[in-house]
């Protein structure tokens, strides 16, 4: 299975997406996904898209993307956290199987 790029951002790259990061790496690691994480700022996004399968953001997306991006709030506000992971491992699925 291939090794999935996912870039996980924020407003600064340091805070809230350093808690979503590790709810990321333990969610896939529950799921037997491998993957690589990279931590971003929101404005990297863009130029960072062309390797990678996937943007996570605590923050507003300021564009759209030529990739997969998902708005992770419920990761920080607890609501709606459930159905945020299964949105992504559903994603990562179809991700995955081209």
């Amino acid at each position: 299975m291939k090794k999935l790029n996912v870039l996980v951002a924020c407003g600064a790259g340091i805070a809230t997406s350093t808690v979503v990061m590790k709810k990321i790496e333990d969610l896939f690691k529950e799921n037997n996904i491998l993957a690589n994480f990279y931590q971003i700022k929101i404005s990297e996004a863009s130029s960072k898209q062309d390797n990678a399968d996937l943007l996570i953001s605590t923050t507003v997306l300021p564009t759209n993307y030529s990739i997969p991006a998902v708005m992770a709030m419920p990761f920080l506000t607890g609501i709606g956290e459930e159905k945020l992971k299964e949105k992504i491992v559903s994603l990562v699925r179809d991700i995955q199987n081209g």
